[in-house]
């Protein structure tokens, strides 16, 4: 893929209480980030291809002290609660250290209060007013937030590309599963290979 000027890539969850090794959730994707080589797959393609995409985008996702906006939550945003994860101003909430090299060309959408990126946030109109018509998705968690976001994407009319290398999940299975079995249903999935190999 030579031409990624009409290309996003949205980096998504890459914060301390993910991928610190003292993040609160990090053992959540560890495994999953090992096996896939996540993190330095995601920089390595930064390093190569960051300035040739049409955008490069970090939605990260933060809640109130109290996580008043999180009326009744089930699941992983119950859990988020109940460990105290994602907190506006703390250190877990931060974007990692590893990023800050491509702060430059990383555009930060705030607002993502929920697992879809879209949710809450000014994502679609940035995509849309850049001219974008492809979006590449790198982060975590596999099944929830990247899920949710390239359904969204696709229901949108975006053309959507998940990056193997590039995501995580909450264990290996599932990370392979959504690879092999879900994300085909609506987009591409690919190395990050094929988009260093242009």
């Amino acid at each position: 893929m030579n031409d990624l000027s009409k290309t996003a890539l949205i980096l998504i969850g890459f914060q301390n209480d993910y991928f610190a090794e003292d993040g609160i959730l990090h053992s959540v994707i560890e495994e999953s980030s090992r096996v896939s080589g996540v993190l330095a797959n995601t920089l390595s393609l930064l390093d190569e291809r960051g300035r040739d995409f049409g955008l490069v985008v970090a939605t990260p996702i933060h809640f109130t002290p109290n996580y008043d906006e999180l009326t009744e939550p089930v699941g992983i945003l119950q859990t988020i609660r109940q460990v105290g994860a994602f907190k506006a101003g703390s250190r877990g909430a931060e974007t990692i250290a590893e990023l800050k090299p491509y702060e430059s060309i990383i555009r930060e959408v705030p607002g993502k209060r929920g697992l879809n990126a879209f949710s809450n946030t000014d994502l679609e109109e940035m995509l849309r007013d850049n001219g974008i018509e492809r979006i590449v998705l790198a982060g975590t968690v596999t099944s929830i937030c990247i899920d949710s976001t390239g359904r969204h994407a696709a229901e949108l009319g975006f053309k959507v590309m998940v990056l193997s290398d590039c995501t995580s999940g909450r264990t290996v299975f599932e990370q392979e599963f959504y690879c092999d079995t879900v994300f085909p249903l609506y987009g591409e999935v690919a190395t990050s290979r094929v988009l260093k190999a242009a």
